[in-house]
């Protein structure tokens, strides 16, 4: 069957004006073009991939123009600093865009594998195989790398995703969703596997939200206000993502180089991602803890400290007292806050009181306290003597990922291909019959 053509059109022009009724519609095409998808084999899924790289990096000078309007729109409505780095594109980050989904293409392809399986005594042939959940809806905001991620990560795990990217990134996200389409269509895959409801504005959240029957999951990515809103609004199964209140442990034994290391990247690689470090935790006999706050100071992040970390600070450092809120706070910008405690009891008191689920950090020589520390965080990720940064679904070889789920269902932690899939039991008999 010939593909619908709607080049050219908003989605009012070719769904109709009603948010609910449209979106509906967009997800009833999505239904068709997951089950297209379901049946494409790895070749046919890895060359569109290909293809959706190829024409980003063809196609960068459109994309660089669509976002220069969202970083302009950005600035004259005063977007905050790590809002505008997380929308910014640039040749760098256009190639990691292609870049991911070429490492896509090369990565396994999970739909078909086999958990587990084994023929029973009465014969029967059981497997139980991984298979695409369906229609994938994933409402962001102001990120239009994830729009790149999702496409490859939905297309290659043979899933639908319907995106809202939110205004701030709306130009680049509509070129974008545009050149995949274009790349889907050079594949000879369903169009409809990438879909975005960005022409209904707000509207069209609320209706993905709603779209229960029709939208198998819905992944929320983005600050505390959208994830919070979609958990508690949505009637689709929601898998809760993000938010990013994330420790960093100094230890007693902690080397004070590797600690300095670790601590300053941890906060200051790039400090608007989720996985970035909120707070440091300092144990009072760290003989670490001058070199690190100094190193923190020198690197311009205003640290927001407790009595005893005042006194360990460097003279004439940018610093505030820090209050309660502090600790809860996930700054996302060159602010950190500093508790000094007594013993990695109080370091895990502290963590299981304010942390969000996210990633924890502890350094240390101490193999007794890096096994129990591990052990008793409760978070999605647990590093141990590495930098926070480390969990994000490319740099643990998941190849791009559609968020980190902060919950303890199905998938936790960064989302790739298998997170993805859901699974399905197979049995096959020859006339079985219970009796």
């Amino acid at each position: 069957m010939a593909e619908k053509d709607t080049s050219g059109l908003t989605a009012q022009e070719t769904f109709g004006e009603d948010p609910v009724v449209g979106v509906g519609l967009m997800a009833d095409d999505a239904r068709q073009a997951a089950r297209g998808l379901a049946r494409a084999p790895r070749a046919w899924k890895d060359r569109a991939l290909l293809l959706m790289a190829q024409r980003i990096e063809e196609r960068s000078d459109v994309i660089l123009e669509a976002n220069g309007k969202d970083l302009e729109r950005g600035r004259k409505n005063d977007t905050s600093p790590a809002l505008l780095d997380r929308l910014k594109l640039d040749a760098a980050r256009i190639k990691g865009l292609a870049d991911s989904l070429r490492e896509l293409a090369a990565l396994p392809d999970p739909v078909g594998t086999i958990v587990r399986g084994q023929i029973l005594p009465n014969g029967l042939r059981m497997r139980q195989m991984r298979v695409p959940m369906g229609v994938v809806g994933v409402i962001y905001e102001a990120r239009p790398n994830v729009t790149v991620d999702i496409a490859g990560i939905a297309v290659k795990s043979g899933n639908a995703a319907m995106l809202r990217g939110g205004s701030a990134a709306l130009e680049s996200n509509r070129a974008l969703v545009g050149i995949l389409r274009d790349a889907l269509t050079d594949a000879k895959l369903p169009v409809d596997s990438v879909q975005t409801v960005d022409d209904y504005g707000r509207d069209g959240a609320n209706a993905l939200m709603g779209a229960r029957g029709k939208v198998d999951v819905l992944i929320p990515r983005g600050g505390r206000g959208l994830i919070q809103s979609v958990v508690k609004n949505a009637t689709v199964p929601v898998i809760e993502t993000g938010e990013g209140n994330v420790h960093v442990f100094i230890d007693e034994s902690a080397t004070p180089q590797m600690a300095e290391k670790i601590a300053v990247n941890s906060k200051t690689h790039r400090t608007s991602t989720c996985n970035s470090a909120e707070t440091l935790l300092l144990h009072s006999k760290a003989e670490a803890s001058k070199q690190v706050l100094a190193a923190l100071d020198k690197a311009g992040v205003k640290l927001h400290v407790d009595e005893r970390a005042a006194q360990l600070l460097p003279p004439g450092s940018d610093h505030l007292q820090a209050t309660e809120e502090d600790w809860e706070t996930e700054y996302l910008g060159m602010e950190m806050a500093v508790n000094v405690v007594d013993s990695l009891d109080e370091a895990l008191e502290h963590i299981a009181k304010y942390s969000t689920g996210h990633t924890e950090c502890i350094v240390t020589n101490d193999l007794t306290n890096s096994e129990r520390f591990v052990a008793e965080i409760e978070s999605a990720a647990v590093m141990v003597n590495a930098s926070t940064r480390f969990t994000d679904g490319g740099q643990l070889g998941l190849g791009a990922e559609i968020g980190i789920s902060t919950q303890k269902m199905h998938a936790r932690g960064p989302m790739g291909l298998e997170e993805l899939t859901t699974t399905k039991w197979v049995v096959q008999g020859d006339g079985h019959v219970r009796s």
